[in-house]
């Protein structure tokens, strides 16, 4: 589904992408994890279209990118953000944000495809006409993710899409995002600091240190210890000793 292939990426003169190449199949799960500043959300940004400044192959459907994309991509390709309160319109209803994406997109029974959307992501319909300010921050990213799944996407970025969140909550987000990926058969890519959730998400798991992808393997080989690279180590000390979602 998606591949890319020598992926750099520098603002200015300092590179912060260095020649990253990976691939993700049609309906997998692949996990970007590294400390901050290691230039995975960087490379979300250049994949989702966000940054045009990048040099490298990209592939989507086996159909090469460019910098610039159509209206085609924005629909297959949807992304979820870090923050649910500041990634929704605080001006906004639910039933306002659910629906723009369907107006852009050109889709019809808008009625209907909010009402499932809402159900989808295990909201009630009482939701729809409150601001986003009269909702929990879980409800608030479960809208965040309702929005990106109405359009019917093919693919999901998700930007550290827990980490704003309470540990109780996380675990809700991650178990809706994991069925939902089985249930519509979507494929994944997501970037986080945290190896244990991103373990919990993702069957392939890609390590970032100073702009370098150092490391790939499978989340089955991380549980096992099979590492090889000192920097998935640390990681692995620092975070796969806390409890894993459930």
């Amino acid at each position: 589904m998606i591949t890319l292939d020598n992926l750099r990426i520098a603002f200015g003169q300092t590179e912060v992408v260095k020649g990253v190449s990976f691939s993700v199949a049609s309906g997998a799960s692949f996990g970007i994890v590294g400390e901050s500043g290691s230039g995975k959300s960087t490379i979300l940004r250049a994949l989702a279209g966000l940054n045009r400044h990048w040099s490298g192959d990209m592939t989507f459907g086996g159909a090469q990118l460019s910098p610039r994309r159509d209206r085609q991509f924005f629909r297959q390709v949807q992304m979820v953000f870090q923050d649910p309160y500041g990634s929704l319109h605080p001006r906004q209803t639910i039933d306002r944000i659910l629906a723009e994406p369907l107006i852009v997109q050109g889709f019809d029974r808008a009625e209907q495809r909010i009402a499932q959307a809402l159900s989808e992501v295990g909201l009630p319909g009482s939701v729809r006409f409150r601001f986003p300010h009269q909702l929990s921050g879980g409800q608030r990213q479960r809208v965040a993710i309702a929005r990106a799944l109405i359009a019917e996407p093919e693919v999901l970025l998700l930007d550290e899409p827990t980490s704003a969140l309470d540990v109780s909550v996380q675990a809700e987000i991650l178990n809706l995002l994991t069925d939902l990926r089985q249930r519509r058969h979507l494929t994944y890519i997501m970037v986080s600091h945290n190896l244990a959730v991103v373990t919990h998400l993702c069957q392939h798991i890609g390590v970032m240190q100073h702009g370098e992808m150092v490391e790939q393997l499978s989340s089955a080989d991380l549980r096992a210890g099979l590492i090889n690279h000192p920097h998935t180590a640390e990681l692995y000390a620092l975070t796969m000793n806390l409890e894993e979602p459930r």
